[in-house]
Parts: structure tokens; C-alpha cells; sequence
């Protein structure tokens, strides 16, 4: 087959199958992006290249483009290939996340990072982790179903993993723990654990909290935001939240306009942490509404694929990969309009960033790759039943 026909616009949307919605909600996301980035990274733009912010709009493509490219990838691979390598992606994710501990890069005061050899690009260990934990928790969950009431195994094959990945990653990033830990929860309140084990599951986890609390360099950190947030006081983090409240006044119903945001040029992390405010502020209540709704339509076809799906594995997989993604942007958006203490999580897919694109594209991959799949098989019985 010839190259040009092989990646012509005809064979890449033959070739590319799964939940439409899903794919229509990641490119409007990307679009999203690019506008946001573009319109905030302005003195960012003026403190490293010399005022062209054109320079990070062509980087965003650049790594959207990357991303597609993973998401398509992923998407065409069965997920119960995925099946495969959990355990062995498990383990070497609680290593890496072990070594960012002790040698990992640090900023702002976490040990979240590290720095690939001769490419220099750093990634998060975290987010390898999250994605590996899920695949584990799903394989075992769909193996389990019917050996659900035996506590020992529920414990060492369902409760540890999860205790040891949070543990490891509390240390230095605790909101993205308690994100895992939550969305754990759930799966396996879906999953059918009997209640009684998941009360223990929780006891385990404020234990592990207070121990984590009790060695962590980050203990002070995230008292002292609590705190705040709970005081209302305009310490540590509060000049950024302060900030993040007028531009979503600034915004008001319909917003300023594309591009004319003011606190851009004031507000820390205003491509990152703060791009909603950022958002709200240019595009109104109604822009921040409609990004909303757009992650809240990628959960809800994550649970239809949920439903559909006949297999254990599969179901668990798409809905637990969603969970992750969609409440660590609703907890990004909650610290933006102050309803949250601030956390540092980044709004998926939308706040600049590299890596973290990257994984949030394969886990939207191997969700599209269920949905592949339940639907190439409805199509089957549609045929047999006609033909039969």
C-alpha cells in the first residue's frame, strides 16, 4: 500500500473508530487549548522570548498533533492488550516513583519529576502511575467478581497496590493522591466490593495520610493552605487566588473578548493552574459553562461505554480511566472559582504542558479502544441478525 493513500484523510477516518462524542469532545478541547494558550502565555512570552507568544502556540500544535497521534494509536490496539502489562507497568511505577523521591527534579517545593536521559524532558511519575493503577485495579476487579467476599485476596491484590501507589505519591503531590484514592473508591464501590472492606480500605488510607503528613517536607505547605481557604485569609497561595477572582468578575456573563484578558499579565500560572480563570474571564460565564459541560459529556459517554461493554475488564477500564481525567479538571476548576484550596493540578488537555498532554491522550486512547471494540461488536450481532 502506498504511503500517501495509507495516511490520506480518507483511510485515517476509516481507520479511526470508537465513541465519535469522545473524539469530537477531545478536538474541541484541543481548540480550546491553543485559543487559551496563545492569550495567556503572554508574559510568559516577554520574560523568555522576547514577547512572541506565537512561539508556545506552535509548541501546543506541535504536542497536540503528538498527542493525536497517541490517542490513535492507542485506539487501534485492543484493550485487552493493556491487560498484559499491568502488573509489570505497576511495579516499574511504584520504582520510578520511588526514585523521584530521592532523585527526582524538584519545583515548587514537590519531588514530582524526572528527567529522561540525553532528551531532556521531564515527566511526571505520577501520571504513569495513575494510568498503570487502573489498568492493574480493572484487570483484577474483572478476575475477582466472583471471589469478591474473600478478604485476604481483596487485600493484597485489590487494597495494597493502591495504598502503596497513593502512599508514594502523597509525598510530594497530595491532591493527585486524593484524586487516585477517591476515584479508587469508586471503582470499587462499582466494582462490588462489599461496603464493610471499603470502610476498612478508608481507615487504612487516614492512617496512611497521617503518616505521610507526619514525614512529608509538604506537611507545612498544605496546612497552611487549608488554612487559608478555610480562613479566607489572603496568605501563601492567595495572592493567586485573589487574582483568579477578578478575572472571573472581569469576565462576567459573556466575557471581554478573545484575547483580552487583563490578568494574564498578572496572575502566576495563569497557562496552567489559573487558565480557567483565564478562560472565564475572556469568554464569560458562558465559556466557563460550556468547558464544563464539555467534561462532563466525556463522563457520561464513558459510562454509556461502561453499560455497553459486556466484558468485566473493559467496563471498568473506560470508566475508571474517566473518572481520573474528569475529576482532576472539575477539582481544577473548583480551585479557580475558589469553591477548593488551591491544589497545583492542571485542567486536562487545556493547561500547557508536555507530558502530561501525552498521558492524558493515551488514557483517552485505551478508553477509545473499549469503545472500539463494543462497537465492532454490536455490529457483528446487528449483522448476524439480519443475515440469521
Amino acid at each position: 500500500m502506498r504511503l500517501e493513500t495509507l495516511f490520506s484523510k480518507q483511510a485515517i477516518l476509516n481507520r479511526t473508530k470508537g465513541d465519535s462524542i469522545i473524539w469530537s469532545i477531545v478536538i474541541v478541547l484541543s481548540l480550546i487549548s491553543l485559543i487559551a494558550i496563545y492569550s495567556s502565555t503572554g508574559s510568559l512570552a516577554y520574560r523568555m522570548t522576547g514577547g512572541h507568544p506565537e512561539v508556545y502556540l506552535v509548541k501546543r500544535f506541535g504536542i497536540l498533533i503528538i498527542g493525536f497521534f497517541i490517542i490513535f494509536a492507542a485506539h487501534s490496539v485492543n484493550y485487552k492488550v493493556y491487560r498484559r502489562f499491568a502488573t509489570a507497568m505497576l511495579i516499574v511505577s511504584a520504582l520510578l516513583l520511588l526514585y523521584t523521591l530521592f532523585f527526582g527534579v524538584t519545583l515548587n517545593a514537590g519531588s514530582r519529576w524526572i528527567k529522561i536521559p540525553g532528551v531532556g524532558v521531564t515527566f511526571q511519575t505520577s501520571d504513569l502511575a495513575k494510568l498503570s493503577l487502573f489498568v492493574y485495579l480493572s484487570a483484577q476487579l474483572s478476575s475477582m467478581q466472583n471471589n469478591r467476599g474473600d478478604f485476604k485476596q481483596v487485600c493484597l491484590r485489590i487494597f495494597l497496590p493502591c495504598l502503596v501507589i497513593c502512599g508514594l505519591i502523597a509525598m510530594a503531590n497530595l491532591s493527585t493522591a486524593l484524586i487516585i484514592a477517591a476515584c479508587c473508591g469508586m471503582l470499587f464501590f462499582i466494582g462490588r466490593i462489599q461496603f464493610s472492606y471499603l470502610l476498612i480500605l478508608g481507615g487504612a488510607l487516614v492512617i496512611l495520610l497521617l503518616g505521610v503528613y507526619n514525614f512529608s517536607n509538604r506537611a507545612a505547605t498544605w496546612k497552611h493552605r487549608i488554612e487559608a481557604f478555610a480562613a479566607g485569609a489572603d496568605v501563601e497561595d492567595g495572592f493567586q487566588v485573589k487574582l483568579g477572582k477578578v478575572a472571573i468578575a472581569n469576565g462576567g456573563v459573556f466575557g471581554r473578548g478573545a484575547g483580552n484578558s487583563t490578568q494574564r499579565n498578572f496572575l502566576p500560572h495563569s497557562y496552567s493552574d489559573y487558565i480557567y480563570s483565564i478562560i472565564i474571564e475572556e469568554y464569560g460565564l458562558i465559556g466557563g459553562s460550556f468547558v464544563l459541560l464539555l467534561y462532563l459529556l466525556f463522563l457520561w459517554r464513558s459510562i454509556v461505554i461502561f453499560r455497553r461493554c459486556p466484558y468485566a475488564f473493559g467496563a471498568f477500564l473506560a470508566v475508571g480511566l474517566s473518572f481520573t481525567l474528569v475529576f482532576q479538571a472539575l477539582i481544577n476548576m473548583g480551585v479557580n472559582v475558589n469553591l477548593l484550596p488551591v491544589t497545583g493540578l492542571t485542567l486536562p488537555l487545556i493547561s500547557k504542558g508536555g507530558s502530561s498532554v501525552w498521558f492524558t491522550c493515551l488514557t483517552i486512547g485505551i478508553i477509545l479502544s473499549v469503545s472500539r471494540f463494543v462497537n465492532e461488536m454490536e455490529g457483528k450481532k446487528s449483522k448476524s441478525k439480519i443475515n440469521g
